[in-house]
Order: C-alpha cells, then structure tokens, then sequence
C-alpha cells in the first residue's frame, strides 16, 4: 500500500505563514487519533511520535507500523526520527518517504528517557558534531525540509551553539524545548533561553515547554519564536489549535467534549482494528479520555479501566442527554509523559 504523494518542499515555511501552533510528538500519544484531532482544529503540522531509525532499516518491511503510518488523507504530519547514525538515518529516510509520505522530517535531539541513550535522541546534545553529520546525511535523502528538535543541553545550557551548527547544517527548522535533559520534565521550561536561540539563527525557531493555554501561547510568541509547540495542553484538549488558528477562545461546550472524547475512542478503534479477541483495545485512551471531562472527576473510574469501544460509549453518552449545559472552561496544564 502506498499513501498520497508527498508535499513539496518549503513545508514548514508555507505553514507557518499563517496563525497557529504545532502539536508535539509524544511518544504514546500523538498516535493518528491525537492527530487527527489537532489537525481538525487547526494544527500547523503535527509529529509522530518517534521513530527508530535502525528499527526501520533493520526490521524488516513494516509499512503498516503505527507510529508513522498516516490516518486516510492525512496530510500536515512530520515523521521524527531518533538514531546516531548518518547511513542508517539516511536509509530510515528512504524508507518513511516511500511508505508514509510525510510533509517534512524530524530529528529527535530531546528525548531523555533512558532506554534511548546511546542510541541518539538527547544523548546528540553531548556530541553535537555528530547530530550535525547526521541533519546532513538526512537531508541528502529528500528533498524534503529537515528540522532538528532539541533540549537546551544535556545539563548546561549549549542551545545557541548546538541551533547554529544545525542551521549550517541544513536544517530547515529547530524545534527548542526549553529544559536540559538532566532537568527530563521538572522545573519550569526556560523560554529566556528559547528566545536567546530564537534570535541567533536565520532559520525558524519553535519553542516548546509549558504551555497549557492559549493565552500562555500568545504570551510565549512575544519571546521571537517563529511559532509554539504544544503536547501537554493539546491532550484532551485539541480545542487550543482552533483558538490560536482562529483567535476564538470560546470553550467547547460539555456536549462538545464529549462527542469529541467518543469520537476520539471511534478514531482509535478504526486506526488500529480489532484485537485477537475481536475487540478494539481502548486501553491506550484510559490516560487521555478523563482529560476532556476534567470538571467531571467522578467519571475518571470509569474512564480508567475501559477495555472496548462499547465501554466508552456507555461510559459517555448518558452525559449528552444534558449537554445544553454553560460550556466548562479548561485547567492551564496537566501532567503527561512527552518524550519526543
């Protein structure tokens, strides 16, 4: 099976000509349902979450893996990969264009889990030298734009130096969280230092790091980045793209929230099929559907132990018997793992 054809290059330009933020790969939710979602409401782009690149090459012919593979029609999707490796990044390259088409490709600088270290992710802000031959090797792949997500440092701050080897490199785009990968997700993202990167490279800059609201979106594009990536805040919440997209910060009504978390569960089951019982496995969702409802924690029990699609459906629909209700507005941020 092949997808649609691949969008021309200058991608990240042509969006970002217009108003919006980004939704962050993050590694068990910016899965196709997330995504599809956030590119509904008006998502820049979006990004898989992260890839393997020697698990690509080397595994074998796996043009159905679910972390890139692309819902029907789906267009706007970054590919981010994580290696150490030019040769093996670049044939990864060969290999996500041809099965996935995506818009543009990503090189994962940020992740700071322990089972990729070594194998790239964070580790490259340690050896930047390396990571800039890899932006090269990538690009020498497609013709499509390459961009490069990275932390600050590994425990000090090189993200001046390391964004203006990545730029020389090539890259079309840097993506700037704004911690060390000693601090992993604790204290608060240093967007000073966002906006330090922001102004010392001729390329776009998006920034990234605690940003659970519109406003706090807005607020955040002042320090110069070229736009803002969101994870955290868009999860059970994809309603922020439409704000920054539109300017409307109206909140969805509780019938809105819940259709969009059902329709979130239906998304899941048709992307993923069904399981070797028969069923559709909703037990990825138990950590995202309580986060539309956040008003409504006596549902969370529920919401946490669903198994199927029929669970979901019997857990939320005898809330749209009310859903003329005043719509609720939504907390600043939550706590979920990101690990792209």
């Amino acid at each position: 099976m092949r997808y649609p054809a691949r969008m021309s290059p200058g991608f990240y330009a042509a969006r970002l000509a217009r108003p919006g933020a980004v939704l962050a790969p993050m590694a068990g939710y910016s899965d196709a349902p997330l995504r599809q979602l956030a590119a509904e409401q008006g998502a820049l782009w979006t990004v898989s979450e992260m890839i393997s690149a020697r698990g690509l090459v080397l595994g074998g012919d796996s043009e159905n893996l679910s972390l890139g593979r692309p819902y029907p029609g789906e267009e706007g999707r970054v590919v981010q990969l994580f290696g150490a490796e030019p040769e093996i990044l670049a044939r990864a390259v060969g290999k996500v264009e041809g099965w996935f088409a995506p818009a543009a490709l990503d090189l994962n600088m940020g992740c700071p889990v322990p089972k990729v270290r070594g194998k790239g992710g964070a580790c490259l802000l340690q050896t930047p030298e390396v990571a800039y031959e890899l932006v090269r090797a990538m690009r020498s792949a497609t013709a499509l734009d390459v961009s490069a997500k990275i932390r600050l440092g590994w425990d000090t701050d090189r993200s001046v130096e390391v964004a203006r080897g990545l730029a020389a490199a090539g890259a079309a785009l840097i993506t700037v969280h704004g911690r060390t990968s000693a601090q992993r997700y604790t204290g608060e993202a240093d967007w000073d230092a966002i906006a330090r990167v922001a102004a010392s490279v001729d390329v776009p800059v998006v920034g990234s790091g605690d940003v659970g609201s519109a406003s706090q979106a807005r607020e955040r594009l002042r320090s110069g980045v070229a736009a803002v990536m969101i994870g955290r805040g868009a999860v059970g919440n994809p309603w922020i793209f439409r704000s920054l997209a539109t300017g409307d910060d109206t909140p969805p009504s509780l019938g809105e929230r819940v259709r969009t978390a059902l329709r979130h569960a239906e998304l899941q089951a048709a992307f993923y099929g069904k399981g070797r019982r028969g069923l559709t496995n909703m037990r990825p969702l138990r950590k995202v559907l309580p986060q539309y409802l956040p008003d409504l924690p006596e549902l969370r029990g529920a919401l946490v132990v669903v198994e199927t699609l029929e669970d979901v459906t019997r857990v939320l629909t005898p809330l749209l018997i009310g859903e003329d209700r005043a719509p609720t507005s939504r907390p600043a941020s939550r706590d979920v793992a990101v690990a792209g």
